[in-house]
């Protein structure tokens, strides 16, 4: 099996958010790009991540106001990244480890784009197997 690496298959068009940006425009991002998380940062760097399911958990359900809230209260943190030189197969392991979907994608200390399971899933059919604990686990 060919070994890829995570530049091979990351996106490099991250959607970013920072801290301070209310939950509102969180919401209208994810919406406009059709995206499922955003990154947030801080001086370049992801402090945290908020996904649909953050959203619905902490806005939705508890019937807070959007307005009223920022990034930072919503965001998952701390966020897992990866090195873009990083194996495919080691961020497949990665993302089984820690049960998460989505990775930033790092070059020393700059933020260079994400990988998710799904870039994964189309571009690397062999690492299905060991991603299946993700599908099979809510989040």
């Amino acid at each position: 099996m060919a070994s890829f690496v995570v530049r091979d298959i990351m996106s490099k068009d991250v959607r970013v958010v920072r801290p301070d940006t209310s939950a509102q425009e969180v919401v209208a991002t994810l919406s406009k790009f059709d995206i499922g998380s955003v990154l947030v940062v801080q001086s370049e760097r992801p402090v945290g991540i908020i996904t649909l399911r953050d959203v619905l958990s902490k806005v939705v359900v508890q019937c807070l106001a959007p307005r009223a809230l920022t990034a930072r209260q919503i965001m998952s943190s701390p966020v897992v990244t990866i090195s873009e030189s990083a194996t495919v197969e080691e961020a497949a392991r990665l993302m089984a480890q820690k049960k998460v979907k989505t990775l930033p994608v790092m070059n020393d200390e700059k933020l260079v784009g994400v990988l998710t399971f799904t870039d994964i899933v189309f571009e690397v059919p062999t690492m299905l197997s060991v991603l299946e604990s993700l599908c099979r686990t809510p989040q």
